[in-house]
């Protein structure tokens, strides 16, 4: 299906619940090898003068090596209905198995980055900043207790938007 290209300031949806609520998927590789996973938390707004994306990844995650290999990565969105898929692909590591195979959707190619043809909304965007959280920055302190009992702290990602391509009809 073809995709009409908007800018990042004609998106009318919100961040918390297209990443909150409707979960996305953050995918990296390049055309021999690509991995993704499902979140949950991360952000969309402007940052440095430019529309940005936050994501965080935790250490333990396949999909990180890829993210931190590539300078650019996709961030996808779909309809209700790939609910089942998603939460397949964010429970299932791609060390284990071919999970996007298994998974039924379909990788295509922006340029280089690598995104879903069944998205409804794509985000190509480029990694400008990445730093992994310290117990020490965390003003509460009970963040740090409760979210991360095994100290594998996030790595945040701010990424620059590059294009935002949405699927029309999809819903």
């Amino acid at each position: 299906m073809d995709f009409l290209e908007i800018t990042p300031q004609e998106l009318n949806e919100g961040a918390c619940k297209l990443i909150g609520k409707d979960w996305m998927l953050v995918t990296a590789g390049n055309r021999e090898k690509v991995n993704t996973m499902t979140a949950s938390w991360g952000g969309l707004g402007e940052m440095w003068a430019r529309p940005a994306a936050f994501v965080v990844i935790r250490p333990t995650r396949y999909t990180k090596e890829f993210v931190d290999a590539s300078d650019t990565l996709s961030l996808t969105f779909y309809p209700e209905r790939y609910r089942k898929e998603l939460s397949y692909l964010g429970s299932v590591s791609g060390r284990d198995e071919d999970k996007i195979r298994r998974s039924g959707l379909t990788v295509a190619f922006y340029q280089d980055t690598p995104y879903f043809e069944e998205a409804r909304i794509v985000m190509i965007v480029r990694k400008l900043y990445a730093d992994t959280y310290r117990p020490s920055c965390f003003v509460d302190r009970k963040l740090t207790e409760t979210l991360y009992p095994q100290h594998d702290f996030h790595t945040l990602y701010i990424c620059e938007i590059q294009k935002v391509l949405t699927a029309a009809g999809r819903s």
